[in-house]
């Protein structure tokens, strides 16, 4: 079995694509073809994830979205479909865990063991012991919080540590005594390119998860120039309402689709 970083490795190469689609499903926003159905959810990421697939390099689905509706039994038939169907696109977890000792090893059999997600997203604000036990799945891809896209963020993650922000501790924390897997990757907003491009500066190629583009208005290009490796890779800039919701009819997930294109297209214009 491939590691999580040889996946996405693989997985920017072969598709020449940058772009993580985000499945965050509300029933409300479904179109009416599936109104009334008990496997709604699993049928709208389903088609989602069957169009936009030609066009990602993997596929963020966000936990809450679907044990909010009792649907966890869809999320794991989700994620094994993304496995078989689309092999070679991995699966981030979105669940921000963030606990330590035994209860972070349950978070981890969660993620690894129940749903089958090749990485899980975790909040470390409570050190490196509860980040530890996702280590522990051999492959398994840890995405630890650093910069986020929302506005609130700064309220800690601009404290001043040492005499530098927070957020660049747990960027040089990640790189160097974190990352005893070589499987840890940082989660980056979009909406800060500038802070980007200065964890990029920590981390080296050290793959970052940036969401923020599209419907929170992070500017693609900036994005790509402040977060590229050499190679032209090292990013999952995800997309999750401007693509699933693009269109409200019965062709909902070819309307994903073109989205999902357009998107791909202005991220590689800029690579």
């Amino acid at each position: 079995m491939s590691s999580f970083i040889q996946t996405l490795n693989d997985a920017w190469q072969r598709t020449q694509s940058l772009l993580c689609v985000g499945l965050d499903p509300e029933p409300s926003k479904f179109p009416a073809v599936l109104a009334n159905r008990a496997d709604a959810i699993f049928e709208f990421c389903r088609q989602i994830v069957d169009a936009t697939a030609p066009y990602a390099s993997a596929f963020k689905p966000q936990i809450a979205y679907f044990a909010a509706h009792r649907a966890e039994d869809q999320l794991e038939q989700l994620i094994a479909h993304v496995h078989t169907a689309h092999p070679g696109l991995p699966v981030i977890l979105d669940a921000k865990r963030g606990d330590i000792g035994s209860t972070a090893e349950q978070y981890a059999r969660e993620a690894f063991e129940r749903y089958r997600a090749d990485a899980v997203t975790v909040n470390p604000y409570m050190g490196f012991d509860s980040i530890e036990p996702y280590l522990a799945h051999a492959g398994k891809g840890v995405i630890v919080l650093c910069r986020t896209s929302n506005p609130g963020g700064s309220d800690l993650q601009f404290l001043d540590v040492g005499g530098r922000p927070l957020y660049q501790t747990v960027a040089q924390l990640a790189a160097d005594k974190w990352n005893a897997s070589g499987q840890l990757g940082l989660v980056v907003g979009a909406t800060f390119p500038k802070e980007i491009e200065i964890v990029r500066g920590i981390v080296g190629d050290m793959p970052l998860l940036i969401p923020g583009i599209g419907a929170q208005g992070g500017d693609v290009e900036a994005t790509v120039k402040a977060g590229r490796t050499a190679n032209g890779t090292g990013m999952m800039i995800n997309s999750s309402r401007a693509i699933l919701y693009a269109g409200k009819g019965e062709d909902f997930a070819q309307a994903a689709a073109r989205a999902a294109e357009e998107t791909r297209d202005r991220i590689n214009a800029y690579r």
